[in-house]
């Protein structure tokens, strides 16, 4: 691989994106939101269950409606909506600055132009806002209606990958998002999408953090970690 991590690339991937195909039909369709929606839902969610995390979500939506009328709301009542999700006073306040410095230099909430620019700038356009990280950033470039062709690494998608060697057991979110886009130049959006929710989907069921099932693994003659 490009990245120089691991004993996998590009031919292996393809494989694995097949093997998952099972794996990513019982996600079900995912919501393809506006980048700001993606954005937010994305800054919410970790290390929190999915089902909390857009139960969140949608109360924010519902109550608000829009970024702005979020961020007139402030901090405490966005604290009101979300206050399910892990670290709830902390991503409350990130939601605030974020848009606060959303609008200041935008002069509104529109994020479209990311998708004109070159990928690693408007990554690092998004990571300089607080509370964003390489999974938020590429959430939001993937996940929403831009489609931009990058890997979103959440624990999930991370510890299936470090368990199957393409990258080391020390890496990082940031490390396995870079390794597997930069080794699969062809693919688009939607692939790496239906990439991240397979591998996502099998690290909440059979590669979970206590407990593996191995021999029901679509990846497991593969995966350097498995238990015969």
């Amino acid at each position: 691989m490009q990245s120089g991590f691991g004993f996998y690339g590009h031919d292996d991937l393809q494989r694995w994106q097949r093997a998952l195909e099972p794996m990513r039909a019982l996600a079900g369709p995912l919501p393809r939101r506006s980048p700001i929606g993606a954005l937010v839902k994305s800054m919410i969610s970790g290390r929190t269950r999915d089902p909390v995390s857009l139960a969140a979500y949608d109360r924010l939506v519902a109550r608000f409606g829009t970024p702005a009328r979020v961020l007139a709301a402030g901090r405490a009542e966005v604290l009101r909506c979300i206050d399910t999700v892990t670290h709830a006073e902390d991503k409350a306040g990130y939601v605030i600055g974020a848009l606060g410095r959303i609008a200041r230099e935008r002069g509104g909430f529109d994020l479209g132009f990311l998708g004109a620019l070159p990928l690693d700038d408007a990554l690092a356009w998004l990571e300089r806002l607080p509370g964003v990280g390489r999974k938020v950033a590429a959430a939001t470039l993937n996940g929403s209606t831009l489609d931009r062709p990058v890997l979103i690494v959440d624990g999930h998608v991370l510890r299936v990958l470090q368990r199957l060697g393409l990258v080391r057991r020390r890496a990082e979110a940031r490390d396995a998002s870079e390794a597997v886009t930069a080794a699969m130049p062809e693919w688009q959006g939607r692939d790496f999408l239906d990439f991240h929710i397979g591998t996502k989907t099998l690290g909440q069921s059979f590669c979970r953090v206590d407990r593996t099932e191995c021999a029901r693994c679509p990846l497991r003659t593969d995966c350097r970690s498995r238990s015969d």
